[in-house]
């Protein structure tokens, strides 16, 4: 943590340099998105330090910040977690992987579906 209290929300509200990338043609689709993907990396760094702490306790039956905040996963730890992290973000992206895996296949997408059912 940093010496000034604030300072944390000072470098979390920075602007970015440069354009702001533009995935839909409605800009709050993006923002939802950017919102996502942000809650995303959170949970997933959660999902971390509870790791951390669960290890932690195993190993030594107490915990104290330092530890948490000093501890480095061995060889094993890290790959559990890579492959924990590999299953979570699969999870969490299930449907657009399902949609491109469609689209190589020669299906038609959902909004071409949604489409047709439109016109007729």
């Amino acid at each position: 943590m940093s010496d000034k209290p604030l300072d944390w929300m000072l470098r979390a509200n920075a602007k970015a340099k440069g354009r702001r990338p533009q995935y839909f043609d409605d800009p709050a689709l993006d923002r939802m998105l950017s919102m996502l993907m942000a809650l995303i990396g959170e949970v997933s760094v959660m999902r971390e330090r509870l790791d951390t702490v669960e290890r932690l306790l195993e190993s030594k039956g107490t915990v104290t910040r330092a530890d948490i905040e000093s501890y480095v996963p061995d060889r094993e730890a890290a790959f559990e977690r890579g492959c924990l992290t590999h299953e979570y973000i699969s999870r969490v992206m299930r449907a657009v992987q399902q949609d491109i895996a469609a689209m190589a296949a020669g299906e038609p997408s959902v909004e071409d579906v949604r489409k047709d059912l439109l016109e007729s």
